[in-house]
């Protein structure tokens, strides 16, 4: 799969976690929490290859282009990491927060509207460009080099990390071995907690 479809892939995916969230009512914390962990999960490691792999790849075809409309490229991909920036702060705060926290669903419904905005952005211009840009072969090399990078990028937020390389590969490969420890640590205690409901439930009442 080439790399903008790999890309549409994951904004696919976090849109239908979007959907399930809506259809949520108010009190549906333990439900509303799994989703946003799922959207943190998958936007940390969709913002982490973008910036390791495909935003640059545009942007050094963007300096060679001679067409103008192509050059800007350049410039969307400036202005899709600002956007990454802010959806990185904004999942950082929803990470630390309590579902029950009554302004949870606020900044959620928030991070929704700036997803859904970079999205359409993404898929309507800087796609566009960088298929004419990159040509098949090398969104077809990007694309397996995003598929193996994803096994290895950071699972959580990042905003105060280097967004551009070589920082953000070096910063990155730090911050990924931390984060997929800290999802071990929580998936345990996951299971641990749901093993206890079990027990609880099946045991006889005395």
């Amino acid at each position: 799969m080439d790399a903008i479809a790999l890309l549409q892939r994951d904004h696919e995916e976090v849109e239908q976690l979007f959907k399930e969230f809506e259809k949520l009512t108010e009190r549906a914390h333990k439900s509303k929490e799994k989703i946003v962990n799922k959207v943190i999960r998958e936007l940390a490691i969709h913002s982490a290859v973008e910036e390791m792999l495909f935003y640059p790849a545009v942007r050094t075809a963007a300096l060679k282009a001679t067409v103008r409309s192509l050059k800007e490229a350049g410039e969307t991909v400036l202005e899709s990491l600002e956007e990454h920036h802010v959806v990185k702060w904004t999942l950082s705060e929803l990470e630390k927060m309590s579902s029950e926290d009554e302004r949870y669903d606020a900044k959620f419904k928030v991070l929704m509207e700036s997803v859904r905005h970079h999205i359409e952005e993404e898929q309507d211009e800087l796609f566009p460009k960088a298929r004419r840009l990159l040509g098949e072969d090398m969104l077809d090399e990007l694309g397996e080099r995003i598929e193996k990078a994803k096994k290895l990028a950071p699972t959580r937020p990042h905003p105060r990390a280097p967004d551009e390389p070589p920082g953000n590969v070096v910063a990155g490969t730090v911050a990924a071995v931390m984060d997929r420890a800290k999802d071990m640590m929580r998936e345990g205690v996951e299971r641990l907690s749901r093993r206890r409901s079990q027990e609880a439930g099946s045991s006889p009442d005395r």
